[in-house]
Formats: C-alpha cells, structure tokens, sequence
C-alpha cells in the first residue's frame, strides 16, 4: 500500500496490519511514487523466492 505524505513523498507500507500494534508496518520512504512502486514490486518478489 502506497501513501503520500504531507511532505510530497510516498511511503511503502505493509499490505497486513501488525497485530501487535494495529497500524500497517513502514516499509520506506521514497521521492516519488514510481520508485515506491518499483520497491514494492521486489519486496513481492523477494517474498516468494
């Protein structure tokens, strides 16, 4: 899940909530949306490898 923030970057947050705290984790902060993309395309990847 990808969110803008108040700054104008985006940030990469975890599809699951943590069941600990009840928020999503933060997986990165980037400058624009095409590269938080790209992070969360191999996040997927290295997932299941």
């Amino acid at each position: 899940m990808i969110r803008k923030l108040a700054s104008g970057k985006y940030r990469l947050y975890s599809r699951k909530k943590n069941p600990k705290t009840g928020k999503r984790r933060n997986l990165g902060t980037f400058d624009t949306k095409a590269a938080a993309v790209q992070h969360e395309r191999e996040v997927q990847y290295f997932k299941r490898h």
